[in-house]
């Protein structure tokens, strides 16, 4: 059985995750930031992993992070 590595990935791949990895990023530290709730945790965390920052940011903001009206 053949092991597959980084050099196994052809460069779009790289390109294509750098891509999501930045947006992602960019976009939790924005949220993140009009929310006043430590923007740049959220984004350094939001440009080493995928998807699980966002799932996390998500269920905060929805849960502990909910403003009372």
């Amino acid at each position: 059985m053949k092991q597959y590595g980084p050099e196994d990935i052809p460069l779009w791949g790289f390109l294509l995750l750098g891509a999501v990895l930045l947006t992602q990023s960019s976009i939790l530290f924005i949220k993140a930031r009009r929310i006043d709730k430590a923007p740049w945790f959220w984004g350094l965390i939001g440009i080493i992993q995928f998807p699980v920052p966002s799932i996390l940011f998500f269920i905060l903001r929805r849960t502990v992070w909910r403003e009372t009206r």
